[in-house]
């Protein structure tokens, strides 16, 4: 396999509608709500629905940040590179330090829920079989990397497929959810639900921290700047369009979708479904097979999220290699395909890795358990960063009028505030295990950082 020696990414590929496609997979709303659900009710119950909208506003605050950071210039390490330039490169390489190790983690809690899926489709007997799950999950990590490691356009082109279909199943089952179940709901819906008065600081910490993890993955598109269309200094091009609308999109999605979950399902049928809730819901709805929509839904939207997923990992490992912070190896870019294919196969060779490793641990549910609360607590460390960069570059805002001071200075700083408290708040709450994935994986960067420091930029 050849490298190119222009280290270039295929330019002006991505236009607003495939932008905003590829925020929406990214956040992948079949796969949130499918890994996601038992979690946060057992967390928090019927505050679910206040977590995730109150996650909302927080994470649309960080959304502004990275919009009016890409004015700096594209770039496709997009959190790593505007860290950098706003405070240093060594907060900047630990941003995208931050964002390199979720994504590893979350190889495992993305491909285990496609896994269990297949499995519900062809060996119903066997889904609580965690090595056969960890097995079946190498296989569609390896697809999905094959696929994005043939280029953009490829990986475009699947998203949107995977996205319509996915779109379409999930408004089916939100308005039959709330047909059906209207009169007669296993939760009554109540204004206490969204009320901040329900919430402790401790629970509202425990709720977000969890939340957060629904709408991780929109940023995709800001790791695709260079490759999207429009992007040029003091403009807002095709990546920052689609991480608004997307953004925008799925705090309404997700809202509706806890409510539907907590109309349509029991306490204990939530906690019995894992990680197949939607296809709980569906069973609920629907008679055989129709039913099963459901879990060809899930199977998409998980695909769908491994596939952003690498994206931005090699995309952010590659721009953090052009710039002399990791090994110039992980820089090498496919003459044809024009994809960083030697970061595209660290992330493959790692998330088999971790596969083989959790096929160890004694249940699917422990495995997810771990990596969703270590994966949070990354996105908390990475996103802060950017909160407060995209405050203090822009902080001349204040004195331009009230609009102008909300989104570049006080929303994003109260967001990158919001995630520190969450972050801090939580990490009492961890066992051991989760502690040395999430704080042990930060401090990890340490050592690239060393081993790399002949190569670091002199600032």
């Amino acid at each position: 396999m050849s490298s190119s020696s222009s280290n270039e990414l295929a330019k002006d590929t991505l236009g607003v509608f495939e932008s905003i496609i590829m925020g929406i997979a990214g956040t992948a709303p079949a796969f949130s709500v499918a890994v996601t659900s038992a979690a946060i009710v057992a967390s928090v119950g019927v505050l679910s629905v206040g977590s995730i909208f109150y996650c909302g506003l927080i994470m649309f605050g960080i959304t502004l940040a990275f919009i009016h950071l890409s004015k700096i210039r594209p770039n496709a390490g997009a959190a790593y590179a505007w860290v950098g330039h706003v405070f240093g490169p060594y907060w900047g390489f630990f941003a995208g330090w931050g964002l390199l190790v979720a994504s590893i983690f979350f190889m495992v809690s993305a491909t285990i829920p496609a896994a269990s899926s297949t499995l519900i489709l062809f060996a119903p007997d066997r889904v609580d079989d965690t090595r056969l799950i960890t097995a079946i999950a190498a296989l569609w990590l390896t697809a999905v990397s094959l696929i994005v490691g043939r280029g953009i356009k490829h990986s475009s082109f699947m998203q949107l497929t995977l996205t319509l279909f996915e779109s379409v199943i999930l408004m089916v089952l939100i308005v039959a959810g709330l047909i059906s179940y209207w009169t007669h709901p296993a939760h009554s819906p109540s204004i206490v639900w969204v009320s901040p008065l329900s919430f402790s600081p401790q629970l509202f910490a425990t709720g977000a921290l969890t939340a957060i993890f629904f709408f991780w993955g929109w940023d995709v598109t800001m790791n695709l700047s260079e490759e999207s269309k429009g992007d040029v200094k003091n403009a807002v091009g095709a990546a920052g369009q689609g991480a608004f609308w997307s953004v925008l999109n799925m705090m309404l999605f997700f809202v509706l979708m806890m409510v539907v979950v907590l109309m349509v399902l029991s306490d204990s049928e939530i906690a019995d479904s894992g990680t197949n809730v939607l296809f709980a819901i569906a069973n609920k709805l629907f008679p055989t097979p129709w039913n099963y929509l459901a879990v060809f839904c899930t199977i998409f939207s998980t695909v769908g999220t491994i596939e952003t997923q690498i994206l931005q990992f090699s995309r952010s490992m590659f721009a953090m290699a052009r710039d002399g912070m990791l090994h110039p190896i992980y820089a090498r870019v496919h003459d044809e395909w024009k994809t960083p294919w030697v970061a595209t196969f660290v992330i493959w060779f790692l998330g088999v890795f971790l596969l083989f490793s959790s096929s160890f641990m004694p249940s699917v549910k422990a495995i997810l358990s771990s990596s969703i609360l270590a994966i949070g607590f990354q996105i908390c460390f990475y996103m802060s960063l950017a909160g407060f960069a995209c405050a203090w570059h822009y902080r001349y805002k204040l004195k331009s009028g009230l609009s102008a001071a909300l989104g570049y200075v006080v929303w994003p700083a109260f967001s990158g505030a919001f995630m520190v408290f969450v972050a801090v708040y939580s990490i009492p709450t961890f066992d051991s295990f989760t502690i040395m994935m999430g704080v042990g994986g930060l401090l990890l960067g340490f050592l690239p950082l060393v081993l790399n420091r002949k190569r670091l930029p002199q600032s």
